[in-house]
């Protein structure tokens, strides 16, 4: 509803840019609706460029033959006279609502357009303006056929108002013939099919002047064919005339018909006058007397002005005829182009599909440019977001030096307790090395005589599986548990041990040494001629310095030079408390890097000391070359004494090529002074005096000196690994070992029992006839083993994490 009274309330007026005619209907549609709330919707009909030709000083020319920056500039000024005119109209119309609607003149069918428009906007109320409906073309309908087109086609709700001079006209039609009419029902025009010139209408009115017109031409026509130029003249002549059309086209001239209908509508001079039935005869006369008077001013007028023209007639002419001559020559210029144009039209052909191919190559471009800025964006993102985490990745920073200064400060600290803890434990230790002594002088017996089963149950039946290797080669130790303590058990033959007598007196000897850095006798068993001692984890020093298995899973590792000095010192100590044995000195006899096992911490023990028979100085003696080189071996990391005293003797710098690079960067000054303990060792028949007292002190001196190197200078070894890191970087979690071997496993299975065991030590417990659980010796409920894959890829990360700490 709201939009139907919004419809009846609008008065549609169709006017053009003829600002007096404009007003004139304007107004008189403010006082048609004067008492009513109306708004007013103009429908402009704008001067706008055609496009066929363009109107110039020149006159009108094809729209193609002038460029595109003049077109835009007539162009621009069309529109701003447009505007100009419209908003003029708006402020006419006052306090009344008014909206405007452009419309273009392209299309030459105003009528039809206007049709068009009363369908789609729905109009109920349409004034137009009679030179509203004035054509733009020769072709087009007249002013008063269009009026009669849309007073025909439009529908039956749009009321139609004609506007002439600003008062209302009619529209009848009768005798073929359309007839506008004013408000008192006086004719004011017609529209005939066949219009005449003025100067048709001249030749009717006045006859006697007719032959003169004819007769002027005819001269003219002859005068002009006797100056006839040569093809060559025509650049000479061109500007002249070209000078001549721009006079002749700024006079602006319009057709005959044309002047005829503007002044029947705006002066309403009108040469064909149809007089009204009701009019008295002596009111005609005088009408037709005003008129004739009037026409015959305007003859007057033309005859003087012919008479100043005749002289640009015969111009004209002459231009005529060089135009014509030009035409022909343009005629074969057109027929010479009309050859071309198969071969131009395969050009264009071949033009086309180059254009063709570039399109799709603008599109691919187009596409791939678009892949890129969609890459851009993502990229623009992630540097926003990287950005973000970097401000946040510095904040972090920030705090992590704030903990570092904190952690410094803790580590000064710590650094102090180290020092007093290392003073403690060497007090606990010369405290127990003296409580040793006193087991020696007052002896003991704390160990344990185990029985067959027990050893067997432990080995389990002396397998393979549990047998220890040395360089290589089997042995005849086995790692066991007992008690849940890992323990070594070594079986004796009778190559060893000829009695039990024998047997009983090794046991009793090795019960009373006691010593940190002696091998610890734990028990032994009588009926299977073994003895257990403590397990050593890293093994026998022979496999860390010189075995194959040094790139094994357990021998990774090299050990650095403040090791190394701790080894020599522990080692030193052991012999020293041999060689002051009471009541009698005992000599090892067999030292050398496969008597010395590593523990879990790398403390060096001496093991396998034969029974003292008889000692003398010369086992002694003995004792120190071994132990001489042994120094040495642990020095270069090779069984070559010669090495160290060459390099000595000849320079110390050749002292570093000989050093073993395993153990990291050496002081210079603790390996010179550990190859003179070791070549002064191998020189004993030299230095009679020498004995393992005073290398207990020297020892002592230079253990003393590398741990004041590193307190001082926190020295870091070839591997990466600091020195006062005491924790052995092959050392691995409990978990990683199997209950069974000890050892890391590399293939974990879960049995019944829910610990993982490596499978094939499982699968041979299992096959031996065993039930029970390694761990808990309980029942197993099944035999089903299923592999621990997580635990695997653990124990597989681990152990790369440590080879690449170790390269």
């Amino acid at each position: 509803m709201a939009n139907e009274m919004e419809r009846d309330n609008k008065v549609y007026i169709a006017i053009n840019s003829d600002i007096h005619d404009g007003f004139l209907t304007l107004q008189w549609a403010l006082k048609r609706w004067n008492s009513h709330s109306i708004t007013i919707v103009i429908l402009y009909a704008s001067n706008n460029i055609c496009k066929d030709y363009v109107v110039t000083p020149m006159g009108k020319l094809p729209r193609g033959s002038v460029n595109e920056e003049k077109l835009k500039d007539l162009e621009k000024l069309e529109e701003a006279k447009n505007q100009k005119i419209l908003w003029r109209y708006k402020v006419f119309c006052g306090n009344v609502k008014v909206e405007a609607i452009k419309i273009e003149r392209y299309d030459e069918s105003i009528q039809k357009f206007m049709v068009d428009l009363i369908y789609g906007l729905k109009i109920n109320k349409l004034v137009i303006s009679l030179t509203f409906m004035k054509p733009s073309s020769w072709k087009s309908r007249s002013a008063i056929s269009g009026s009669f087109f849309v007073h025909r086609q439009k529908p039956e709700f749009c009321e139609l108002f004609i506007i002439c001079g600003g008062k209302l006209v009619f529209l009848r039609e009768g005798n073929n013939e359309g007839l506008i009419e004013d408000d008192q029902g006086i004719m004011v025009a017609k529209s005939r099919s066949m219009r005449q010139s003025f100067r048709d209408l001249v030749i009717k009115m006045f006859p006697e002047n007719s032959s003169k017109l004819l007769k002027n031409q005819s001269d003219l026509s002859s005068s002009s064919t006797s100056n006839i130029v040569e093809f060559d003249q025509w650049e000479k002549y061109k500007k002249e005339i070209d000078n001549y059309m721009c006079q002749l086209l700024s006079s602006n001239f319009e057709e005959i018909d044309d002047f005829v209908a503007d002044e029947i509508l705006h002066k309403n001079i009108i040469t064909e006058l149809v007089m009204a039935e009701n009019m008295t005869i002596q009111e005609k006369k005088e009408a037709l007397r005003i008129k004739f008077l009037e026409i015959k001013e305007a003859i007057q007028l033309s005859r003087e002005e012919a008479k100043s023209h005749v002289e640009g007639q015969a111009k004209a002419q002459w231009a005529i005829t060089l135009c014509t001559r030009r035409a022909e020559e343009i005629d074969g210029c057109i027929n010479d182009e009309l050859a071309r144009k198969p071969d131009l039209k395969r050009e264009l052909d071949t033009t086309k599909d180059e254009l063709s191919e570039l399109h799709t190559e603008v599109e691919v471009t187009k596409s791939k440019l678009s892949s890129i800025l969609e890459l851009q964006h993502e990229l623009s993102i992630k540097m926003q977001l990287s950005s973000v985490a970097r401000s946040r990745a510095e904040v972090q920073l920030e705090k992590v030096l704030k903990q570092r200064m904190d952690t410094v400060k803790e580590i000064e600290e710590f650094r102090g307790q180290r020092d007093v803890l290392r003073r403690r434990i060497t007090f606990c230790r010369e405290k127990d090395a003296i409580g040793n002594a006193s087991m020696l002088i007052e002896p003991r017996l704390e160990y344990k005589e185990f029985s067959a089963a027990e050893i067997r149950t432990a080995t389990d039946g002396f397998s393979n599986l549990m047998r220890l290797k040395s360089g290589g080669d089997w042995t005849d130790v086995y790692k066991a548990k007992l008690h849940h303590t890992s323990v070594a058990i070594k079986l004796y033959s009778s190559a060893d041990v000829d009695s039990e007598d024998t047997f009983l007196a090794k046991v009793k000897f090795l019960s009373l040494m006691r010593h940190p850095h002696m091998l610890s006798m734990i028990g032994y068993c009588s009926e299977l001629r073994c003895i257990v001692f403590e397990y050593m984890h890293n093994g026998c020093l022979r496999d860390i310095l010189f075995s194959g298995t040094r790139g094994s899973k357990r021998r990774n590792y090299g050990l650095n030079w403040q090791a190394r000095i701790c080894i020599v010192a522990n080692v030193c100590t052991g012999l020293c408390f041999l060689h002051r044995a009471k009541p009698r000195p005992v000599a090892h006899g067999n030292l050398n890097p496969s008597k010395i096992l590593l523990d879990r911490n790398n403390m060096a023990k001496i093991y396998d000391v034969r029974i003292p028979l008889s000692c003398d100085k010369s086992d002694l003696r003995s004792d120190i070359r071994a132990y001489g080189n042994l120094v040495l071996q642990i020095l270069t990391g090779r069984n070559w004494a010669r090495l160290v005293e060459e390099a000595i003797m000849m320079d110390q710098s050749k002292l570093i090529e000989v050093l073993d690079p395993m153990a990291g960067e050496w002081p210079l000054d603790i390996a010179l002074e550990l190859g003179r303990i070791g070549i002064k060792c191998l020189s004993i028949h030299e230095d009679k005096e020498l004995n393992m007292t005073n290398l207990a002190r020297e020892m002592e001196k230079v253990k003393k000196l590398a741990d004041e190197i590193v307190a001082n200078g926190e020295c870091v070894v070839a591997n990466g690994r600091n020195l006062d890191d005491h924790e052995d970087s092959t050392e691995f979690p409990n978990f990683f070992l199997c209950p069974i071997l000890q050892e890391v496993m590399k293939n974990p299975h879960v049995a019944a029992d829910g610990f993982s065991y490596e499978l094939e030590a499982i699968e041979e417990w299992l096959k031996n006839g065993r039930d029970t659980s390694p761990m808990t010796n309980l029942r197993l409920k099944g035999n089903l083993l299923t592999p621990n894959h997580s635990l695997r890829a653990l124990i597989q990360d681990s152990q790369k994490r440590q080879s690449t700490s170790t390269r």
